[in-house]
């Protein structure tokens, strides 16, 4: 058996780790996932070394890298082809900024929904307690209340801001689409840009009151294909006022 290249740590539904398994399997670099539990996992990566609590964090070869964007560039670094972003560079610089936007301001969305649904709600608390494999997930899910909360606060994922996110994801999408169609992502050949975009967009799709947003339309349609699996659907009830 060859041997592992890389550690990819992760929780079992962050979208932006997801991004990195898929640039990992994408550039053919030989890795394991090494899953933490949630609200748990800061204490986990400096336990492993790491210096900050941002999921994904990899170890690739000696060195120790977190956070996607970060993660793209040391993948390209590591290992020149399949490239995670262009050579020519107008092309590249096009390809960053989707990606930081799609970091900064689609990703960053779409964790506060779900820390809100997680802080606010005892199903999706247990739910995700099943899919971590942590023991009890009901009593564990009541018992991770306040933490969940404080997360939650952290991200400043109140109920007006979340309502406010969710009344942004159309134009949001609009977007999406909009640099499909330019060429920026979305070719047979994904970039950086794709899997940082594709993984938000896949997980808004795992609420069913979200999917109908994505379904049928390009943005959608470039997620479904660059994650075909995903943990769904997300037992959530969320606050859709201003997205009507």
């Amino acid at each position: 058996m060859s041997p592992v290249e890389a550690r990819l740590y992760t929780l079992a539904l962050s979208h932006p780790a997801r991004a990195a398994q898929r640039m990992l399997q994408y550039k053919r670099i030989r890795h394991r996932l090494i899953y933490l539990l949630p609200g748990l996992h800061p204490g986990m990566l400096r336990f492993a070394g790491f210096r900050g609590a941002t999921i994904p964090a990899l170890e690739l070869g000696a060195d120790k890298v977190q956070g996607s964007r970060s993660i793209s560039r040391a993948l390209d670094s590591f290992r020149d082809q399949p490239r995670l972003f262009p050579e020519d560079p107008e092309h590249r610089a096009s390809v960053e900024e989707a990606e930081r936007w799609g970091e900064e301001d689609l990703q960053e969305a779409l964790r506060r929904i779900f820390r809100w649904t997680i802080a606010h709600q005892q199903p999706v608390r247990r739910w995700l307690g099943e899919l971590s494999g942590v023991p009890a997930p009901g009593l564990a899910g009541a018992l991770n209340a306040p933490l969940a909360r404080s997360f939650a606060k952290r991200s400043g994922a109140d109920e007006a801001r979340v309502r406010d996110d969710i009344g942004r994801l159309p134009s949001m999408l609009d977007r999406v689409d909009r640099l499909i169609e330019s060429g920026v992502i979305g070719s047979d050949a994904p970039n950086a840009a794709d899997f940082q975009i594709g993984s938000s967009v896949r997980v808004l799709m795992t609420f069913p009151q979200l999917r109908p947003l994505a379904e049928g339309r390009p943005a959608g349609e470039m997620a479904l294909r660059l994650f075909r699996r995903y943990a769904e659907p997300i037992p959530a009830a969320l606050p859709l006022a201003s997205a009507n």
